[in-house]
């Protein structure tokens, strides 16, 4: 693997810091030109990007270190402070779906305060998620992390010995579940482009990431690798993790909402 990209000096380009702000780049991007076709100012869109960046390193970060507080014990100034205590630079510790839960909250409670419709927004800036979470996987596997669990098919992989993969399933061949992540969210991204073309309702495009994200990494976290922190119980010899938890929650959320907002809007076609 190569969790480096380049060194100069004490300067080192960390393959999933790089992918990561590809993916807040390129999703930016991708939102803007959408903006334009849904007629709102792309200077409301860049707006909602510095939020959702910010908000979703906070919320990655927070519910990492609520399930691993045991690693900061006596060190708690390395959950914030890029200079470890370690004598390493960086951050490193993140779980993708506290982002996107507490981007969610942010950007509610933003387009409350500026007066907007957060739906139409949510509907801009849903594909551009689904793409940055396609790219922002590629960096986890280049860097050996979010790694998945031992894999008897032919294409098991078997991880570098300095990666944190390697590490724990040394010589060992294991699911690619970053490379499931990314598929799944370029597979997302495009199926929320379709449906654009049909939009029926504010809301769809968004209330359709929910549900279609919270079933790609539901399935795909039975072949991720957690620590017994993150299991948050077992059916016979099957485990379930929190973001597994969290992700049931969203789906039933975003089907709640797309079936009563279909409705709502069938029934005001029907009286007009």
């Amino acid at each position: 693997m190569h969790p480096i990209i380049f060194k100069i000096g004490w300067l080192q380009i960390h393959s999933y810091g790089l992918f990561l702000a590809l993916a807040f780049l390129v999703g930016i991007y991708t939102a803007i030109k959408r903006a334009k076709k849904f007629r709102v100012q792309p200077d409301i869109i860049m707006d909602f990007s510095v939020v959702i960046i910010i908000s979703s390193i906070i919320g990655s970060r927070f519910l990492y270190v609520i399930f691993h507080i045991e690693e900061f014990r006596g060190n708690y100034l390395d959950i914030i402070n890029p200079f470890q205590s370690s004598g390493e630079f960086g951050i490193a510790g993140l779980t993708m779906l506290g982002g996107v839960i507490f981007a969610l909250f942010s950007t509610i409670f933003y387009a409350r305060i500026k007066n907007l419709s957060f739906l139409k927004t949510a509907d801009i800036l849903s594909p551009s998620i689904a793409l940055g979470v396609g790219i922002t996987r590629i960096g986890c596997f280049l860097n050996g992390c979010c790694y998945g669990v031992e894999c008897n098919l032919p294409w098991g992989m078997v991880f570098s010995p300095e990666s944190p993969a390697g590490y724990h399933f040394y010589d060992i061949a294991i699911h690619p579940t970053q490379l499931y992540s990314s598929l799944g969210g370029f597979i997302i991204f495009f199926i929320l482009i379709y449906i654009s073309k049909y939009k029926i309702f504010n809301g769809i495009i968004f209330y359709s990431f929910l549900i279609l994200y919270s079933i790609d990494r539901f399935i795909i976290d039975f072949f991720r690798y957690y620590e017994k922190e993150m299991i948050l119980f077992t059916i016979g010899e099957v485990n379930f993790s929190v973001n597994q938890g969290i992700c049931i929650l969203l789906f039933l959320i975003g089907v709640t909402l797309i079936t009563i907002n279909y409705f709502r809007n069938k029934t005001s076609s029907q009286k007009a």
